[in-house]
């Protein structure tokens, strides 16, 4: 197919773009993707929606006078960027004037669709501008999302062990579905393929780190079996860093390439700007990938590997260097870093210990951590080797913080030195040292400090609400109804974890929940801790280190042997993650240092009281990381 001619066709109201491989239609000038023909199906989006609601670019904003505003984005003027026996670039703009303050996004907005001869499907990017003379304004979400045809396209995949039959969007509706404690969570209690009947479907168990969102999509498994995939080559355009969690593919049957929301995260990852601030962003270029299978002995799930090889072929090529766009930079106008990474933490080896695997990124300059927060501009992120060694590729021009943490070390590291990125540049740092938190020897801990409670004890959900995709799997946690479970293991006292002989693994809840008192109301939780000291160091200081996966309108209070004294530590009402409700094992990661005056400790058997006092919803609660007690220095 590589010798057939792209072709450009204007229809009037509509454009296509066809190069022998697939046909793709946009509405003119809005931008909209209406129609995909390929492989023989005239259509692969849903022919039952209207034209705008099946493949397009949304933002929710707020501004003055608005709140939360949902907007497909329509152009408003067509143009052809390039035309030739190579590439079709298409662009489609959006401008903003003042006469339209309060009722459209201070934004210029310019999207791209891009076909290139040879290539089984085509891409798509945007430009987002905002002037400097422009109002205030805040984006809580933009993502592009494909509606596809129900009739033919039921099975998804996610990831490897992430991929089933799914159900109808009519399972959803109420004659046929029980809506659950929030909108999104449906019972199937009458679905057209009775076999998944009494399963529970929600969005949110399909959610994914942004690290792992290469590729996912839709099989359509009649023959000829077709392939829908949307293919993220690069992060870089992402908020949030590695392990911030986005939705993918869902019941519609619906996929998305989410670049900015709050989901796992609040209102830290929406982005404000100010009247007075000038903004500009490339998002994308993502890439709709379509393949076949024509073969009837051949499995149609061969068509997950098939993709899969092509999103690792769509990584190696990033940068890409055909977007016609000078906004977005190209692989030789960009540069690279190389270094290593060693941690030293004395009371662990008395020698520099390589960052096995440990996370490194580029982001905005600010102060430790704070790239997890940071949501206006890029990041690039990668791992270290087993030695610790790390090389960042193809980074835009510009000024960052060089950030890292490392699985099995608690805390934050910051580069002092801003690193400045040039065309062409290939930078080394010298070998970098992360000390982590430590004032003492570790006298007992609780869990492994990598960011996410995985480790900590998943209940087995209520027979009733049961996603036959999670039973027997790793990922237990995205179950629905999880939080009900804690007042049914624990009727009458709260979690007591015993030092020495309780097993964090078995015995300590994955999320620190409120206890349902009746159908309307709910109550605070104290866990206790009991750990035994054969001496105690009056006259010092012993240092508590807690480490929190995920935390939604909570506050953590700590109390030493005395449930009925004066906190020792509050953290405040912390944390808009929703994790809870989202079946994430994770959201924003906080580390508490508390320190403990040894007059507080008694020789032989004392208690640590965690309580989280805020209780008005089901929802509320903290999962934690890691709790470390360390003896005095």
């Amino acid at each position: 197919m590589s010798s057939v001619k792209l072709k450009l066709q204007d229809k009037g109201n509509h454009v296509v773009m066809d190069n022998g491989i697939s046909r793709v239609t946009l509405s003119k000038p809005d931008g909209i993707v209406t129609g995909i023909e390929y492989n023989g199906i005239d259509n692969l989006l849903e022919v039952l929606n209207e034209e705008v609601n099946r493949g397009y670019w949304d933002l929710v904003w707020s501004g003055s006078g608005t709140t939360g505003a949902f907007d497909v984005i329509k152009g408003t003027k067509f143009e052809v960027i390039m035309e030739n026996e190579e590439q079709i670039e298409l662009s489609f703009t959006r401008k903003w004037d003042p006469s339209q303050e309060g009722k459209a996004v201070p934004l210029n907005i310019d999207k791209r669709f891009v076909m290139l001869r040879g290539s089984s499907g085509f891409y798509t990017y945007a430009i987002y501008e905002h002037l400097k003379e422009w109002p205030a304004f805040s984006i809580a979400e933009t993502r592009i999302a494909f509606k596809l045809r129900k009739e033919k396209f039921h099975y998804m995949a996610i990831t490897d062990d992430r991929q089933r039959f799914m159900p109808l969007p009519d399972d959803r509706l109420p004659d046929r579905g029980q809506a659950l404690a929030y909108p999104e969570a449906v019972l199937l209690v009458n679905p057209l393929e009775p076999q998944l009947k009494g399963e529970v479907d929600d969005k949110y168990q399909y959610s994914c780190e942004n690290k792992d969102i290469g590729v996912h999509g839709w099989i359509c498994t009649e023959q000829p079996s077709v392939g829908f995939w949307l293919i993220t080559p690069s992060h870089e355009y992402r908020t949030g860093g590695p392990q911030k969690q986005n939705l993918t593919s869902h019941v519609g049957p619906t996929s998305l390439a989410v670049f900015m929301s709050a989901h796992y995260s609040g209102e830290d990852l929406v982005p404000k700007f100010s009247e007075g601030e000038a903004w500009k962003k490339v998002f994308g270029p993502v890439f709709v990938y379509l393949n076949s299978s024509t073969d009837d002995d051949n499995d149609p799930l061969w068509l997950w590997q098939d993709a899969k090889s092509q999103m690792n072929v769509e990584v190696e090529s990033w940068p890409y260097n055909f977007p016609a766009s000078d906004e977005y930079v190209k692989p030789e106008q960009r540069g690279n870093l190389v270094g290593r990474l060693l941690v030293h933490d004395r009371y662990v080896d008395k020698d520099f210990i390589a960052a096995n695997r440990g996370y490194v990124g580029l982001a905005l300059p600010g102060a430790a951590g704070s790239w997890q927060r940071e949501c206006k501009d890029y990041q690039f992120w990668t791992r270290t080797d087993e030695e610790g060694f790390f090389y960042i590729n193809g980074v835009r021009p510009g000024q960052y913080n060089l950030y890292a943490w490392i699985p099995g070390f608690i805390g934050d590291y910051k580069y002092d030195d801003i690193i400045t990125i040039t065309p062409g540049c290939y930078l080394y740092v010298e070998d970098l040292v992360y000390q982590p938190p430590r004032n003492g020897a570790t006298l007992w801990e609780i869990g492994y400090p990598d960011r996410s409670a995985a480790e900590f004890y998943a209940p087995d959900p209520n027979p009733k609400y049961i996603n036959k995709l999670y039973q027997n799997h790793p990922d237990r946690f995205r179950q629905y109804g999880l939080w009900e479970r804690y007042a049914e293991l624990y009727p009458d006292k709260d979690l007591v974890y015993v030092v020495g002989s309780s097993d964090y693994r078995k015995d300590w809840f994955y999320a620190q929940v409120t206890r349902k008192r009746d159908s309307k109301t709910y109550q605070a939780t104290t866990w206790q801790i009991k750990f035994e000291l054969k001496s105690v160091e009056k006259n010092h200081t012993y240092t508590l280190r807690v480490a929190i996966a995920s935390a939604t309108f909570s506050e953590l209070q700590i109390r030493v042997n005395d449930a009925n004294a004066s906190p020792l530590f509050t953290s405040g009402l912390i944390g808009r993650d929703n994790s809870i409700a989202r079946h994430g094992i994770h959201g924003l990661y906080w580390l508490f240092n508390v320190e403990v005056a040894g007059s507080k400790l008694v020789e032989g058997d004392n208690t640590l009281f965690l309580t989280q006092s805020r209780s008005t919803s089901p929802f509320q609660g903290i999962m934690y990381d890691y709790i470390r007690f360390e003896a005095p220095s």
